[in-house]
């Protein structure tokens, strides 16, 4: 398939285009001088590459400048392309209206089908997602499949926004997912393999993700079935004797447990707590004992005041041994304060857990005993229904946790063969690509050999188209120039040469998809920018030569990034220049109408 004409309902101010077979180029010619330092002209030179992707039916965008300045809501533009089996095809898409599109197939091509009739239309006012599918069917790229025509089309249309990067389009700037599995399919691997991959992936961490949050629901804690089982079980066996008694109104089971567990249970504990609080509370009084009477009550100046009473001679080594004996036990006993300081602070702590404990046994020894003192059937009665109340509360609790418990354990089930099933599928990409790297007539093969030649013709360097997946099993694509020596080197990351390998990309996927439905043109926007004269020639050499392949290649410039030649030895044929723009007014701008 390839361009055969695009044209508009206002040929006087947006002249129609007619393409050519094989070299087709969009030359922009600055004239006047003071516009030979400007880096932008606004002649339309780039403008033709966008226009093309809306007559392909792109999405409406506020920001295009059709949509964005309302002068262009009286157009409507025709773009007719030459199909697989020689006949033609127009595809009718208005401003104003972008959503409903018209399309009519003709046996002779760059035909003016801007005034006719609607009757004579095959298919008129077709909503955009149904024209998308029609043109999709007419267009017949089969090779593309299960893709749509529109998925690869950034690889023809280049602008210079998609220069930036040999494999990911800027309509590609969504996650990996969407299309790394279409490039792969476009170079020969099993893209399916990659969308099953990532679709796989992507289920996994869903329910990861939900598995975190029945975690985060069960308190972050995970307690085993069995035991909760086992709680359900012995609730239940409780709630059904004490509905069977509540049902008999009969209360003597009760009262026997309850006298139990007061006996058993809450005045032995009580006791145990006594003990204890009598243990402290003597723990701290003797530890308060001990505070007062670490006090050191000898006082040198006063000794020294009684043996001058008593005729003794206190001065000197004397006074300075008792000074040293203070000042040593002073430390030591200050080091010991501390210590029982902090004993007597965690027994407080203690004391006052104690005391809490006893106030709530003795409360619960209270009510036990009330209960079993009370005569009255219906309190009781109550009493015992309440229990019931909290036994059902607390089996709806368990039976949730059991719920919850259940599903986390098929989540978990579902975990471990979603992971298997990854990893399996994996090991497939990677064999996909070993085989597909290992065989020399594979279609990657040959589009590194063509990749490569193309690089080698221009640049006399090698160059490496590669395809690899990571540790996650995801594919990785490089495309890196080699020095003398096969190694990388840093020379693909300036612009113009990361330019030229996306050309060489785009040649290589076309040529090595001769024999397929598919494209036969590739739209390339200011592709002799910032190269050598000599790397200029080369590359129109091998732009020529892939024409004469069947390839149709668009490409624009500047005359100033023209390569230079002795005078009157032009660079393009006169056939070759489909549209000549210039810098001299309105007549030499693409629109011929005031700029916007």
């Amino acid at each position: 398939m390839r361009l055969s004409r695009f044209y508009s309902d206002h040929s006087d101010v947006f002249s129609p285009i007619d393409f050519v077979a094989g070299l087709n180029v969009v030359l922009a010619e600055i004239r006047l001088p003071e516009n030979q330092q400007r880096d932008t002209h606004n002649l339309g030179k780039s403008t033709l590459g966008r226009l093309l992707d809306f007559g392909f039916l792109a999405g409406k965008d506020p920001k295009f400048f059709l949509f964005r300045y309302p002068q262009f809501n009286v157009f409507t533009f025709f773009l007719e392309v030459e199909l697989e089996d020689g006949t033609f095809l127009t595809i009718r898409r208005g401003v104003a209206d972008a959503t409903r599109i018209a399309f009519k197939k003709a046996v002779v091509g760059q035909q003016d089908f801007s005034t006719l009739a609607e009757r004579n239309w095959d298919h008129w006012d077709v909503p955009f997602d149904r024209a998308k599918d029609l043109l999709d069917s007419l267009l017949d790229w089969r090779a593309l499949k299960p893709w749509g025509y529109r998925k690869g089309l950034g690889y023809f249309l280049r602008s210079q926004d998609d220069f930036r990067d040999v494999f990911q389009l800027r309509r590609f700037a969504n996650a990996h997912a969407d299309w790394k599995p279409f490039l792969a399919h476009l170079l020969g691997f099993d893209g399916d393999l990659v969308t099953q991959h990532y679709a796989k992936e992507d289920e996994l961490a869903e329910k990861v993700r939900i598995e975190q949050t029945i975690q985060n629901e069960l308190g972050g804690t995970v307690v085993d079935v069995s035991k909760v089982e086992g709680m359900l079980l012995l609730k239940q066996q409780d709630l059904d004797r004490k509905q069977e008694r509540l049902d008999a109104f009969d209360f003597r089971t009760d009262d026997k447990a309850q006298t139990r567990a007061l006996v058993d249970e809450v005045d032995q504990r009580i006791a145990q707590l006594n003990g204890r609080r009598y243990t402290l509370q003597a723990n701290r009084k003797k530890i308060d004992q001990s505070l007062k009477e670490d006090q050191i009550l000898f006082n040198p100046d006063e000794a020294r005041e009684m043996f001058a009473q008593a005729g003794v001679l206190f001065e000197g080594q004397i006074k300075r041994d008792f000074d040293q004996l203070i000042s040593f036990n002073r430390a030591i006993t200050e080091e010991r304060q501390g210590y029982l300081e902090e004993e007597r602070a965690e027994i407080d702590v203690e004391l006052k857990a104690v005391n809490a404990e006893l106030t709530a046994l003795g409360k619960r020894r209270s009510e036990t005993l009330r209960a079993l003192s009370d005569t009255d059937a219906f309190l009781r009665y109550k009493r015992m229904s309440a229990e019931t109340v909290t036994l059902r509360a607390d089996i709806t609790s368990l039976e949730r946790q059991r719920g919850h418990l259940r599903r986390l354990q098929e989540l978990r089930h579902d975990i471990r063969t979603l992971a298997a099933e990854h990893g399996a599928l994996q090991e497939l990409i990677e064999q996909d690509v070993e085989a597909q790297n290992r065989e020399p007539t594979s279609r990657f093969s040959q589009i590194r050999l063509f990749f490569n030649e193309i690089i080698e013709d221009v640049l006399d360097r090698k160059a490496l188209l590669n395809v690899f997946p990571n540790t996650k099993g995801h594919l990785e694509f490089r495309a890196e120039i080699l020095d003398e020596g096969g190694n990388a080197t840093s020379a693909d990351m300036g612009f113009t040469y990361r330019k030229l390998l996306c050309v060489a990309f785009d040649l290589a996927v076309l040529r090595v998809h001769l024999g397929d439905r598919f494209p036969r043109f590739a739209y390339h926007d200011g592709v002799l920018e910032s190269l050598d004269d000599r790397k200029k020639e080369l590359l129109l050499s091998v732009l020529r030569a892939y024409a004469d392949r069947g390839l149709q290649s668009i490409i624009t410039l500047i005359d100033s990034d023209l390569p230079k030649r002795a005078e009157g030895d032009a660079v393009f044929e006169d056939a070759e220049v489909i549209v000549r723009l210039h810098d001299e007014g309105e007549p030499g701008r693409l629109f011929r109408m005031p700029s916007w």
